[in-house]
């Protein structure tokens, strides 16, 4: 959520940053909702402290033996007491349509992020190996997995719907030691720390990392205040919500390799055959916390760490930088990694790279 401060002092500048989004300004409104809010704040603190002042004055009243006063000043304070709880509510509902608002406000993409409407005005900036080359038409992976009799989808539509897989033998094999491969690399070669969270988080943590209230549809929610992973991101993040952190302890690196969970809200039709965009999927997460100066080379070096992965395994792949109509809500500036997929002719993003601040 943005610094409510800063949209005060720079109102022109959140519309412009909003208007290379694609969406609406919002700075007045959400200015003249502060307003009001701050004006009720204004006028409660006036009538406590005036509540208080009277108090003592009536002490002070009923010590001289001024009677008449005392009683004046009594009827002031019960006025103030009637009037209070009518302008905390007031408070009270300013408070949360402003936060209501907040919370639906993108970040500001940083200067260097090229504006656009989407995937079309992403920016390539670097490629990294060749193109295998194939003396035949290369297979899809579900061709593949489904002719070696090592990923079922039939069997996983029977026991769960759409958009799960069941892999068997040598593919369960490989999808668990592509992930031990993978969080090996970056707590042994690359300093990160590994983590096994919580897969089910609160309501709390997920507004933290941006996924609520606007992705709530992309989400599965597990009970009233309990919800599944989109991405290990929440959990680790989350992990230093609301703590002041010593600037000598800076970066802390986290990595954890788990299970995700993702609705998919809206993608029927796309890219949906074999394993992509599953509802449940394995996946190692980086994140590291660090201070504002810090945070682009950081990026840059968990970047480096991402793509240490893909040229160990050999793969031909591409780093694009996002547009700011197809970035993440939450991130200033964002890289996609991309993969070459012989059967599908194409580069698919394989991973995403991100700077909150």
């Amino acid at each position: 959520m943005l610094d409510i401060k800063w949209i005060r002092e720079n109102p022109e500048a959140l519309d412009k940053a909003l208007a290379t989004r694609g969406a609406a300004p919002l700075a007045a409104q959400i200015v003249g909702l502060d307003e009001k809010r701050r004006s009720v704040l204004q006028r409660l603190q006036e009538m406590q402290s005036r509540r208080n002042t009277a108090s003592k004055e009536i002490g002070a009243a009923m010590g001289k033996k001024d009677t008449a006063l005392a009683e004046k000043l009594k009827a002031e304070v019960a006025g103030i007491k009637t009037e209070m709880p009518s302008l905390e509510e007031e408070e009270r509902v300013a408070t949360a349509a402003l936060d209501e608002l907040l919370s639906g406000v993108p970040n500001i993409p940083l200067e260097d992020v090229p504006v656009g409407k989407d995937e079309d005005d992403n920016v390539e900036i670097r490629k990294w190996g060749q193109k295998p080359s194939w003396s035949h038409a290369p297979k899809e992976h579900f061709e593949i997995g489904e002719a070696l009799g090592g990923m079922d989808f039939e069997r996983a539509a029977k026991l769960s719907g759409s958009r799960f897989t069941v892999l068997t033998g040598a593919f369960a094999r490989l999808e668990r030691a592509l992930g031990q491969f993978m969080i090996d690399m970056h707590t042994e070669k690359h300093g990160y720390l590994e983590v096994s969270p919580p897969l089910l988080v609160r309501d709390a943590a997920l507004y933290g990392t941006g996924q609520l209230p606007k992705f709530a549809d992309d989400l599965f929610k597990a009970s009233e205040d309990r919800w599944m992973i989109p991405t290990a991101e929440v959990p680790l993040t989350n992990l230093v919500a609301g703590d002041i952190l010593p600037a000598e302890t800076l970066p802390l690196r986290y990595s954890a390799l788990t299970y995700c969970f993702r609705s998919e809200a809206g993608s029927a039709g796309r890219d949906t055959r074999g394993m992509l965009r599953q509802h449940q999927f394995l996946k190692c997460e980086m994140v590291s916390i660090t201070d504002a100066e810090s945070s682009l080379d950081e990026l840059e070096r968990m970047t480096s760490a991402a793509e240490d992965v893909l040229q160990a395994l050999g793969l031909h792949y591409r780093v694009v930088k996002l547009s700011t109509g197809d970035m993440g809500f939450g991130a200033r500036k964002t890289y996609d990694i991309e993969v070459w997929l012989p059967g599908q002719d194409t580069y698919r993003e394989i991973l995403v790279l991100f700077c909150l601040r």
